[in-house]
């Protein structure tokens, strides 16, 4: 059972990100994404005004009069959230952990969807996939996916990001737009992206961008990437169980903390980038509406 707690912060967020999306998104969304094709609706008498191109020959002849054929877009998508479930969602060291960030910005990109009568669907993910949420329309349905966020608890701690990928491929055969939301922290040592596992995780993003529309939401906290100057301190990476101790006060020891997690950083990037796949960055300190916004105008400017 959810605690009053866990229902307050439920409750903001989605009363939150549905007015967000009222206000302040409207229509953006709707241009970037568009549907999968086109469909024939109806014959009808030539306009002045009309494109030749759209004549109806056979039927103008038939008739006596020149005829024109009128088509609508298929406007209906599916969306998928690949949401990263790992230990390393529980971090942050401001309002929000990471893992309640990404709460929000599934919820406003559901929002953006159902509000385009589109269908909303979830895959939550460790080292395996845990859970999956098919498709479907509906604000009840949008609920439903932001209390998974929060009441969902994995069993695993680690992260697979290819798996997911994989597994999206197998049980979505129409083409999606699909986000995949991640801190792209792998906890367990052999899983971290030295060259050979950084190449497997490149292809992985690629088969799947082939068939689906990948976007990656690169999910950050600010304390990540700074050790603080506190004496010895026993570390524990939540993925995997293993402590460290540092010398903090040591600040060669914080330089050579610090720079790791710069690489490591750097590699997703550079993963994400030669799988060709579009990202956005969001940190817990930053406004999820702004950072979706930002990309969605970048996407519109591209199309142009």
């Amino acid at each position: 059972m959810l605690s009053p707690e866990i229902i307050k912060k439920i409750k903001k967020i989605h009363i939150k990100s549905g007015r967000l999306v009222n206000s302040m998104m409207a229509g953006q969304y709707k241009s970037v994404f568009r549907g999968s094709g086109i469909e024939f609706e109806e014959v009808r008498e030539y306009t002045p005004g009309d494109e030749v191109k759209s004549i109806d020959w056979k039927v103008s002849a038939r008739l006596g009069h020149p005829y024109v054929k009128r088509f609508r877009e298929e406007r209906e998508l599916i969306v998928m959230l690949l949401l990263d479930m790992s230990a390393s969602g529980s971090f942050g060291t401001v309002e929000n952990l990471k893992r309640e960030t990404a709460a929000e910005i599934a919820s406003v990109l559901a929002f953006n969807a159902i509000r385009n009568n589109d269908k909303v669907g979830a895959i939550l993910f460790t080292d395996r996939v845990e859970k999956y949420i098919p498709p479907k329309k509906g604000a009840s349905h949008v609920w439903r996916v932001i209390k998974e966020m929060f009441d969902f608890e994995p069993e695993n701690t680690g992260t697979d990001i290819r798996n997911a990928v994989g597994y999206l491929g197998r049980v979505c055969a129409k083409k999606s737009v699909v986000f995949l939301i991640s801190d792209f922290l792998a906890g367990r040592e052999e899983d971290r992206l030295v060259p050979g596992k950084k190449n497997d995780l490149i292809k992985g993003l690629r088969t799947g961008s082939r068939k689906h529309e990948l976007i990656a939401v690169m999910l950050s906290d600010p304390g990540e990437f700074i050790l603080p100057e506190a004496g010895i301190l026993c570390c524990r990476d939540v993925e995997t169980g293993r402590t460290l101790f540092m010398d903090a006060s040591d600040e060669k020891t914080r330089k050579r903390f610090e720079g790791a997690r710069v690489r490591e950083y750097r590699d997703s990037v550079e993963a994400l980038k030669s799988a060709d796949i579009d990202r956005i960055e969001v940190q817990t300190t930053d406004s999820v509406v702004d950072a979706l916004t930002k990309y969605f105008r970048y996407r519109e400017q591209r199309k142009r």
